[in-house]
């Protein structure tokens, strides 16, 4: 092979994530992945798509990462269970963008059953997994830290409230993005505000909440031009919450829905209604998944960003599992930054 052809190759090699190999084998970045893992559950011809698309890409992971273990990869379990599509497709992305780049081994399982937490992640450590990673809401899940802390497992708790003593976390200033947030609906002249809280089991819910109220408080706004709706991180809990707060009389001008799905419900519902958005309500979400910028009007949100916090979840828990094996120092908390992100769902208060 010429050095010009060897230097392309390397280039080629260097730059290919796991979403290209994806988006060339017309398949989704998980599935790259099991192949990758030689796990059975993939179809043969899907198989062969995935082969094709890395030999055509020449992606490989980083060799050099491989090697941190010794001869075998790191093996990392990710334990999930949460109701945004949007939020758990980006955070899988990224986990499985950096797990590639780094050459660990991504074991995925899913837990819907928070009573059945335990038992789920038991099963995963038998497996031989050398750490784990803990999206919302199993960050927080009583029976899964119990199991953990039980099994000295090396661990990564992502977004949950506060820090922890015993696990590493990363994490973003929920009350403050929230307070941000709603500053920039009270600068819009709005003064009537409904609020959809997330689900109980997460105190992020109250953050966001308590982020909100404080903004509200230092403006001046009275008590009785504020409604608070509860919500479960769903799209559907969003739409009930939002028939509550837009059958309400006087109707508030701005609703802040605790993330995206649930903002996207009260946009489809206010437009169900008749009401234009943001000509008679203004509504925000908090997140900034694929949905915030793929509705009509596209979300004014808060961005968390989901896919680099997943990222930096790989590389800490493979620390995380240095430090447990050389059994010093204290586990590292990391705060991420948020942005405010205006688009056309907020606007001026109608004269």
């Amino acid at each position: 092979m010429s050095q010009p052809a060897e230097r392309q190759r390397r280039r080629t090699t260097q730059s290919a994530t796991i979403r290209d190999v994806a988006a060339r084998a017309g398949v989704s970045p998980m599935t790259v992945s099991r192949v990758i893992n030689r796990e059975s559950t993939v179809k043969d011809e899907t198989r062969a798509l995935v082969e094709q698309a890395i030999a055509d890409l020449n992606y490989a992971p980083n060799p050099a990462a491989r090697s941190l273990a010794g001869s075998a990869p790191f093996r990392i379990g990710l334990l999930y269970d949460n109701p945004s599509t949007g939020y758990l497709s980006e955070f899988l992305v990224g986990a499985l963008d950096e797990s590639s780049r780094t050459g660990a081994q991504i074991v995925i399982e899913k837990c819907a059953e928070p009573e059945l937490a335990g038992a789920t992640l038991a099963r995963l450590l038998k497996t031989g997994v050398d750490g784990l990673i803990l999206p919302p809401p199993l960050c927080e899940s009583p029976q899964v830290l119990a199991e953990v802390k039980a099994a000295g497992a090396a661990a990564v708790a992502v977004a949950p409230g506060m820090a922890s003593p015993d696990m590493a976390t990363i994490r973003i200033d929920n009350e403050a993005a929230a307070f941000e947030l709603t500053q920039h609906l009270i600068g819009l002249g709005h003064k009537r505000f409904g609020f959809i809280k997330g689900h109980p089991n997460q105190t992020v819910s109250q953050q966001r909440l308590d982020g909100f109220m404080g903004a509200l408080k230092a403006a001046g706004i009275p008590m009785e031009d504020i409604r608070v709706e509860q919500g479960y991180f769903t799209y559907r809990s969003g739409l009930d919450a939002a028939e509550r707060l837009l059958a309400a009389e006087p109707r508030p001008t701005a609703i802040f829905a605790a993330n995206d799905d649930m903002a996207a419900a009260a946009e489809g519902l206010a437009h169900r209604l008749g009401l234009d958005v943001p000509g008679d309500v203004s509504i925000v979400g908090f997140d900034d998944t694929s949905i915030a910028d793929n509705i009509w009007p596209a979300l004014t949100t808060v961005h968390q960003p989901i896919a680099a916090m997943a990222r930096a979840a790989v590389d800490l828990v493979l620390e995380e599992i240095r430090r447990k094996r050389d059994g010093g120092g204290e586990p590292r908390q990391l705060m991420h930054p948020h942005t405010l992100i205006v688009r056309d769902s907020s606007g001026p208060l109608a004269e």
